[in-house]
């Protein structure tokens, strides 16, 4: 009987493992979802969910711009009929309470690709900066 505890106990702690995993994965799926659907449906609302109250977001194009997240969708986000895009969740990586996701934006003539970085904080998902760029087709 005392041979089979320790493969059983390993198994169990292996399986609840994977369990968190993928609990955790779904929340990352989700803040990031909150980021992409705010921003086709315009709205702020939703977008503001995903993101850490401090959040950057940073980019180069003639001058780098290095901004706070919601005060630079805020200031320019407004109610209207949704976006016409077509967003992709490319990869999400996880290790312990940080994690990464690149996302797609797709438009007719151009793309942004997003590289989010996210903290889990009192057991919340949140995107705390922003990296991205322009790739045009």
């Amino acid at each position: 009987m005392k041979l089979f505890v320790l493969p059983l106990l390993l198994f169990v702690s292996a399986s609840l493992s994977t369990e968190n995993a993928n609990s955790d994965y779904q929340a990352i799926e989700t803040a990031v979802s909150y980021y992409l659907d705010g921003g086709t449906n315009n709205d702020f609302e939703t977008l503001k969910k995903a993101f850490h109250p401090d959040a950057r977001m940073i980019s180069m194009g003639n001058d780098m711009m290095n901004v706070n997240a919601l005060e630079f969708f805020g200031s320019r986000m407004k109610p209207g009929p949704p976006t016409d895009r077509k967003t992709r969740v490319v990869d999400i990586n996880m290790s312990g309470n940080a994690a990464s996701a690149r996302l797609e934006i797709e438009y007719d003539d151009f793309m942004f690709v997003d590289y989010m970085s996210l903290l889990k904080m009192d057991g919340e998902w949140k995107i705390v900066s922003k990296v991205y760029t322009r790739v045009n087709k």
